[in-house]
């Protein structure tokens, strides 16, 4: 199966739908809290250039923000590897 990560933080409401939208759709995700981890908020702004969250990492596709078109397309595009 392809690798999904979301960068997230735990005050962020955005983060945590874009996690309830993939828990609806059975796509297993890491769940990154960047406030947390220096490593991984520094990983994400390189995939980026910015610092907004959520950022899915959807099999290399990079979503920033909780877009549903954005997620299902990144979704279809792994899917279909």
């Amino acid at each position: 199966m392809a690798k999904v990560i979301v960068y997230s933080t735990k005050v962020c409401p955005y983060c945590d739908m874009a996690k309830q939208y993939l828990d609806e759709k059975r796509i297993e995700y890491i769940d990154v809290d960047v406030s947390k981890d220096t490593n991984a908020m520094i990983e994400m702004t390189k995939k980026t250039n910015q610092l907004s969250i959520p950022v899915l990492d959807i099999d290399g596709e990079i979503v920033v923000g909780f877009d549903r078109k954005a997620i299902d397309m990144a979704i279809k595009i792994m899917l279909n590897k």
